[in-house]
């Protein structure tokens, strides 16, 4: 029988076999050997719990993080048909604007692994309310993602975190659509009170996100152990591992990469592409819209699946497939294929958003202690850094408005990690099969 995975919470009326009942105390429960055998219905209404009161704050924390982070490329060409863009106003240079994103990407690069061990020493609801509050004050003026999937492993098994990632991340895409909206609408305040609406957009964003870091603080969930409104029956199952020299976990970190690129290039750019595309002014902040509408739908049906089916390894592979051949058949169509582009566009942006879920939740699948957890998140995401930077160099302004180099470049990234994905299923399935009848199989 196979251990049950690291849940720390659960309530009365979850049955333990013998051994357990031998201990002497809850901290002998603790061994590593013990095994929990849970009544499935009291494990639903659990889960049922913790959804309630865990999802909804970080799927609204990420969307305003996506929001806040993103609506740069939404100010940059805000009411340029009047003159008064980001661009515009501050005369900003395409170079300047690439070192912009740079200086970000640097920043966000070197806190991402610090902030996870602030958040484990401080509580999440502390730390994350820090980071909105940090952020959103920047924002009038990011370490938030791999902190709240961090937390995700305290409070669900592996089989149930890729719909719970996806549920997430996909507000990211909720972002992007909202933001095109919101740029939209907050465009029409053009200078209100004197305001160019770009800085209306930082203004009313950042304000969002300060006012929610007071509620994040107050009633986000901390840990299973600390929270009152849970069963004071726990377990919690760890094996030490080094992170560091585990090679595999270089493969999940390139795959993670290979999306990177097209994620930020996406998420930077957005608008810029579309204008591409035959749409301009405020259309073009509008027309960012279905992409992302239909990236949501399509990223929660993908994680849904890959947790359901136990197939994290094929939702990862055929997602990033599917991206790289649809940003591929951008680049190929003619400049002038505005109908068939955007349809690839939003193809290409549903499947690129849809791939991160299931790898994420295949890393995690695969970590075997809290201090694995702890490192290996943070330096998956760290890494993808890489493929950020990538991103804010690769739609040249000089292309448009076919932007060559930029799908291409995603296409190449996308279909290097699909085939990257491959190699990893094939060593989970080799250590699988050396090993013995105790030892924990590595998930696929």
């Amino acid at each position: 029988m196979e251990k049950a995975e690291a849940r720390i919470p659960y309530p009365s009326s979850i049955k333990v076999l013998d051994d357990v009942e031998k201990c002497s105390s809850a901290e002998e429960a603790r061994l590593e050997n013990t095994i929990y055998v849970a009544d499935p219905n009291a494990e639903r209404r659990l889960v049922r719990r913790i959804d309630i009161r865990l999802l909804p704050a970080s799927m609204f924390i990420y969307l305003l993080c996506f929001l806040d982070r993103s609506n740069i490329g939404n100010a940059r060409l805000l009411n340029s048909a009047t003159g008064d863009s980001l661009a515009q106003v501050t005369q900003m240079s395409e170079q300047q604007y690439l070192i912009a994103l740079m200086i970000f990407l640097i920043s966000y690069t070197i806190f991402e692994t610090p902030s996870n061990y602030m958040l484990k020493k401080l509580r999440p609801s502390r730390w994350l309310a820090f980071l909105m509050l940090g952020w959103g004050a920047m924002t009038m003026i990011l370490g938030l993602f791999p902190g709240i999937i961090y937390c995700l492993t305290f409070w669900y098994k592996p089989e149930e975190r890729a719909l719970r990632v996806a549920f997430i991340l996909a507000c990211a895409t909720l972002g992007g659509a909202f933001g095109g909206a919101i740029a939209f609408a907050v465009g029409h305040m053009n200078r209100v009170g004197g305001l160019q609406a770009w800085r209306w957009l930082f203004i009313l964003e950042g304000a969002s996100s300060c006012a929610f870091a007071v509620l994040t603080f107050f009633f986000f969930p901390d840990f299973p152990e600390t929270e009152t409104w849970l069963s004071s029956e726990e377990h919690h199952m760890a094996r030490d591992k080094d992170t560091l020299t585990d090679w595999r976990l270089y493969l999940h970190y390139f795959v993670f990469v290979s999306i990177s690129v097209p994620f930020s290039s996406i998420s930077l750019f957005a608008p810029t592409i579309v204008s591409g595309l035959g749409y301009e002014g405020l259309d073009a902040q509008l027309f960012t819209l279905p992409p992302y509408a239909l990236a949501f739908v399509v990223t929660d049906a993908v994680a849904w699946y890959s947790d359901r089916q136990e197939k994290r390894s094929w939702g990862t592979f055929s997602c990033l497939l599917l991206a790289g051949i649809s940003f591929l058949v951008q680049g190929a169509l003619p400049p002038t294929s505005f109908k068939a582009r955007y349809g690839m566009l939003c193809v290409a942006v549903s499947f690129s958003f849809a791939s991160i879920p299931p790898l994420l939740s295949w890393l995690m699948a695969n970590l075997r202690s809290t201090g694995a957890s702890t490192l290996a998140i943070p330096l998956n995401v760290t890494t993808g850094q890489i493929g950020q930077f990538i991103g804010i160099y690769i739609f040249k302004a000089s292309e448009a408005p076919g932007y060559p180099t930029g799908h291409y470049t995603n296409a190449a990234f996308l279909i290097a990690g699909a085939v990257v994905a491959l190699m990893l299923r094939r060593v989970y399935i080799r250590r699988n099969k050396a090993l013995g009848p105790q030892d924990r199989a590595w998930r696929l």
